[in-house]
């Protein structure tokens, strides 16, 4: 009985897309290769050093669209550090509610 089960798990986890998310360095990149490899992987994590902290490395999730992004989040723009540029244009996940509070104080400042 044991081995059915373990025959069962192994043909599941075989079976599984790989769930792994890719990783670069975003200053060994062009802003046009680093938009292209978003694009084309649709989410990517990359690295890039800290302005502020000297030998600190940040990362972050970048997307191709809000379709990358989990329930309850959107694609909004920002800007990564590549070799060519200070702040090529990506998006990242948001969750909505920020984006509803930006709503809300456009409304009121309208007023």
């Amino acid at each position: 009985m044991k081995k059915i089960i373990l025959l069962g798990l192994l043909i599941a986890s075989a079976s599984t897309p790989a769930l792994a998310i890719s990783r670069y360095n975003s200053m060994s990149m062009t802003c046009a290769e680093a938009r292209a490899t978003i694009n084309r992987e649709r989410a990517v994590i990359m690295r890039y050093p800290a302005k502020r902290t000297s030998k600190m490395t940040l990362y972050d999730r970048y997307v191709a669209d809000s379709n990358a992004c989990d329930v309850g989040y959107y694609a909004d723009q920002d800007y990564l550090p590549t070799k060519d540029r200070a702040a090529c244009p990506v998006y990242i996940c948001r969750p909505t509610s920020d984006l509803e509070d930006d709503l809300l104080l456009l409304r009121r400042r309208s007023r």
